[in-house]
């Protein structure tokens, strides 16, 4: 087991058979600091080292960034600390990402972090709930992680399809079971939900998924 308080990103990052070019290592590496800084003031993450950071969060978001296209337009759902958004515009230049949080110090904390980051690309940041947004924006994507049920999503998204293509969000082992439930309260008719990536979760014998959601055709 590695050493958390003189382990790298870097190394991290090979342990788990991950290559990114210098300059986003480098970014991801800033983005951690100011995260972890942020997160001694308010509740961010409970990924507060590298190998957590990779093993999780960079995982979830390379999972992710593989079903966008060039230059989506992407809307990071209640981001908290950033989580996929920033770690998307770090790897995916091409992408114009957006982040909203309808917590106020949550959104100015992402504000910040994002500064301190020194993306190279800009990154919109929203203190609003995604409704909101959504009335004045048009995205191709909407990506959420750890944020709510699936039935509580498609709830808060029902009356904002026209602003989106598509729904991609990541859960655990218990998707079927907010499937199911989301079903019975009627809030799949209409819609297409398909898994489009399975992986395992580290250190447990489960699996996350990442299920795309879009109207019928």
């Amino acid at each position: 087991m590695n050493d958390v308080a003189s382990d790298t990103l870097q190394a991290a990052l090979a342990r788990h058979g991950i290559d990114l070019p210098d300059d986003e290592v480098e970014l991801l590496d800033r983005y951690c600091r100011a995260l972890w800084s942020w997160n001694e003031k308010l509740n961010l993450t409970r990924h507060t080292d590298y190998e957590k950071f990779v093993s999780r969060d960079v995982v979830d978001c390379l999972q992710l960034e593989r079903l966008l296209d060039a230059g989506d337009r992407v809307l990071d759902l209640g981001t908290g600390g950033g989580v996929p958004g920033v770690v998307l515009a770090i790897v995916r230049p091409d992408l114009e990402v957006t982040l909203c949080d309808s917590v106020a110090k949550k959104a100015k904390a992402a504000a910040a972090i994002v500064e301190q980051t020194g993306l190279t690309v800009p990154v919109k940041v929203h203190h609003a709930p995604a409704q909101e947004v959504l009335e004045r924006e048009q995205f191709d994507a909407v990506v959420v992680r750890a944020v709510a049920p699936l039935v509580k999503l498609l709830r808060w998204v029902r009356p904002c399809w026209d602003a989106f293509e598509r729904l991609l969000v990541i859960k655990g082992p218990a998707w079927t079971e907010e499937r199911k439930v989301a079903r019975e309260a009627g809030l799949l008719k209409g819609l297409q939900l398909r898994k489009v990536a399975s992986y395992p979760l580290p250190g447990t014998e489960s699996e996350s998924v990442v299920l795309s959601i879009r109207r019928a055709e």
